[in-house]
């Protein structure tokens, strides 16, 4: 029974998510010439912080941060953050829930989606074609100190794609290379999002989400890029396994 309570649940919520985008990406997608791009950012993220609320309503699913004292001491702060990503459930998360606006680094083939792909194309992030290989790099560094001195965020899922729970894929060093770069931390991010929102599933499953936020890790003197995403690493993997089992509802 409650398998067919989460399908119910997942098509409604399915079809809300699915129609909000159409009408809000239209809305914003028509009104962004309008705007400057700080207020372009703040109009669309009313989106993801409205999905994230439905998925608490429709879904079941709530969420639960810990290190809340890390985040409000690096509000202020130029940082890249990196966080794990196991589902789509993150990406709506983080640009809601955290205090500065977000820069995220991302593969351009995202933007051909239809209405997500074409207002994210308006928001001035950073994407990247991943065939490039070290060239993306150069590309991202250039664009990154813009970025921070305009107030934002930079992000990474420094795995480069989704992963399901229990699966580790090597940490990409770029993330880690751009701190030592620019002179700046890193805040790692932890989370268990795939317990309840598995990658390319279309149910989801009741419970709660538990975000951990560490500590901002800053690179030292000599420090090369994998030491200190070894660092970041360690950080985000060991905070993963530890939040594996969130409590579920029935």
């Amino acid at each position: 029974m409650s398998l067919v309570i989460s399908l119910f649940r997942s098509l409604v919520f399915g079809g809300f998510q699915a129609a909000s985008l159409v009408v809000w990406a239209t809305l914003f997608i028509s009104t962004a010439p309008l705007l400057s791009q700080r207020n372009r950012y703040r109009l669309a993220m009313k989106w993801p912080a409205m999905t994230v609320v439905a998925a608490r309503f429709l879904l079941g699913i709530s969420w639960k941060v810990e290190g809340l004292q890390h985040l409000e001491a690096a509000k202020d702060q130029r940082l890249i953050v990196c966080a794990k990503h196991q589902s789509s459930w993150e990406t709506l998360f983080l640009p809601s829930f955290l205090p500065r606006p977000l820069c995220f680094v991302f593969k351009q083939e995202l933007l051909r989606i239809p209405f997500f792909g074409w207002a994210i194309g308006l928001l001035d992030m950073i994407h990247i074609n991943r065939r490039d290989g070290r060239d993306a790099y150069q590309s991202i560094a250039a664009q990154a100190q813009t970025k921070l001195d305009q107030g934002r965020w930079i992000t990474f899922f420094p795995e480069g794609t989704r992963t399901q729970p229990g699966e580790r894929r090597r940490y990409k060093a770029g993330a880690a290379r751009l701190a030592i770069d620019l002179g700046v931390p890193v805040l790692p991010i932890a989370l268990n999002s795939g317990l309840l929102w598995p990658r390319n599933a279309f149910i989801k499953r009741p419970g709660c989400i538990s975000v951990s936020i560490g500590e901002p890790v800053f690179p030292q003197p000599n420090e090369t890029p994998e030491a200190l995403m070894s660092r970041i690493e360690t950080f985000i993997e060991d905070e993963t396994q530890r939040l594996s089992e969130p409590t579920v509802s029935s």
